[in-house]
């Protein structure tokens, strides 16, 4: 293991943070996100809530801004002349298992859901979505779009194809961008072919180390974005490998791939894309906000650098010139590392593009510190968390789809996303919120706020403490109000 320099140690993500989802429970699912002011003296402030303490009811309509008298808790000052990044958006993975999941549904309970997950007029709106390259550990089986006979190599991408795409996977995609053309997607893959690997298996291993072999999967690469742009489906944004630090993955796929390969792969493949006249814009890293202790231990028992800087260390290559940001994972870490590494890299932008349990602490703490998305992982699984091939066993989709049944129940997922996509809009800008706490609060409201492209604002708040309301005066240009925030609720105020 090579010790980090002072400077490299400053750059450091910072204190790694397990901080916990608020608990969730109902969300007002009233048509027409987006509200409208009603004056340009005196906005008119609206509020839909999900109440920890009301599990179970379904509110129609959004409720009256729960006013309070004397005194607030807490300030909550929003000035939307202070901008920050603007949005891609929010949203999930439609991934091989949530495609299965969700092909066991009539198709036109199929259709009436997928409407209410991405249409902005009758639905919450998502609007980014994640697609895994070949299978991840939530696959119906392992695949690539180009596995040979063990022993055989295909420089040629002769034997390349989308077919396992082209069932289920693709005509959703379409849908979804049917339903909201603004659909940003990110792809990234779990692992190159097999015969692109030290191991000869999707499972483990490294990206052989030969020219030939970068080349031929920036190629590759390349050829996925052809084939999904040609089906209908352009992918925005890519990264070449999901969680590059993961070693010791031994029941899905994964690659282990230091600094050095990801920015060999990334000037071929920037080069290429450019070659073949491909708008797709490619992202680094994507992986945790700092390194887990696992990855990092699996590294040095081998003798490896874990490579703790490695999205700083990736954007000081010369393959920078190619990437336009960097994605983050929510796993470990704390989210303040996106601003931290925006401070040094200021033209690159932050994505979020992995998280399942992060509520809405998580998804306000990567806004406020530079995210251009929140991407939650499975769009949708069974009653079992699956179906999977290894990896998470207890990890929930957005909507959980019965496997007897097909009944569709709402998860904590799909509230939190709501409170985010059913209210802000792509190219929606961040503005400043601060929350001013009393004197001695331990668990102090969070927040984050947006200015649409229309003009209206969407703040989004936290009670983080499931034991005791929050008084706060809401304050903003023509808006003071003050109002209750329940115990453990999330509350979408707009104006």
């Amino acid at each position: 293991m090579t010790a980090p320099t002072p400077s490299r140690r400053r750059h450091r993500a910072l204190t790694a943070l397990a901080a916990g989802g608020a608990l969730l429970a109902v969300l007002t699912t009233t048509h027409g996100a987006v509200a409208e002011p009603a004056g340009p003296h005196r906005p008119s402030v609206r509020q839909w809530a999900t109440d920890a303490t009301t599990t179970g009811a379904r509110l129609e309509a959004p409720v009256p801004l729960t006013t309070a008298t004397g005194p607030a808790d807490t300030t909550v000052r929003v000035n939307p002349g202070l901008r920050f990044q603007k949005l891609t958006g929010f949203g999930a993975s439609l991934t091989d298992s949530s495609a299965a999941v969700l092909y066991r549904m009539k198709k036109s309970e199929r259709s009436a859901l997928m409407r209410q997950l991405f249409s902005p007029t009758e639905g919450i709106g998502l609007s980014t979505l994640r697609q895994p390259i070949g299978a991840s550990d939530f696959a119906t089986k392992g695949y690539s779009f180009d596995e040979v006979p063990a022993g055989r190599t295909d420089y040629g991408l002769r034997h390349f194809s989308l077919d396992h795409d082209t069932r289920r996977i693709l005509p959703l995609l379409r849908e979804a961008k049917a339903l909201n053309p603004r659909l940003t997607v990110i792809a990234s893959p779990w692992s190159p072919p097999s015969w692109m690997k030290t191991e000869g298996s999707m499972i483990d291993g490294k990206l052989i180390d030969k020219p030939a072999v970068y080349d031929a999967y920036a190629r590759y690469l390349v050829k996925f974005v052809q084939g999904y742009e040609k089906a209908g489906v352009p992918v925005d944004y890519l990264t070449v490998q999901n969680e590059p630090q993961a070693l010791l993955r031994a029941d899905y796929p994964g690659t282990d791939l230091p600094v050095a390969q990801e920015a060999r792969v990334i000037e071929r493949l920037g080069a290429a894309l450019r070659a073949a006249g491909l708008r797709t814009k490619i992202l680094g890293f994507d992986h945790n906000w700092a390194e887990h202790p696992f990855d990092a231990k699996a590294h040095t028992d081998i003798g490896e650098d874990p490579e703790p800087d490695y999205p700083y260390d990736l954007l000081s290559t010369r393959a920078a010139r190619w990437i336009a940001g960097t994605a983050y994972h929510c796993y470990y870490g704390d989210p303040r590392a996106q601003s931290a590494l925006k401070a040094s890299f200021p033209d690159k932008d932050v994505f979020e593009t992995e998280c399942s349990g992060g509520g809405a602490s998580r998804t306000i703490g990567a806004m406020n510190n530079w995210a251009r998305s929140m991407v939650f992982w499975n769009l949708a699984l069974d009653e079992k968390h699956g179906p999977h091939t290894g990896g998470c066993t207890g990890c929930d989709g957005a909507v959980t789809i019965d496997s007897t049944t097909a009944a569709v129940t709402r998860t904590a997922h799909y509230y939190t996303l709501a409170h985010f996509s059913r209210f802000t809009r792509p190219g929606a800008t961040r503005i400043a919120a601060s929350v001013l706490p009393a004197e001695g609060d331990t668990s102090p409201l969070q927040a984050t706020a947006f200015r649409n492209p229309d003009g209206s604002t969407a703040l989004v708040v936290l009670n983080p403490d499931p034991e005791k309301p929050r008084t706060a005066t809401l304050t903003a240009p023509g808006v003071r109000e003050t109002t209750t925030v329940a115990p453990g609720a999330t509350v979408t105020y707009t104006w």
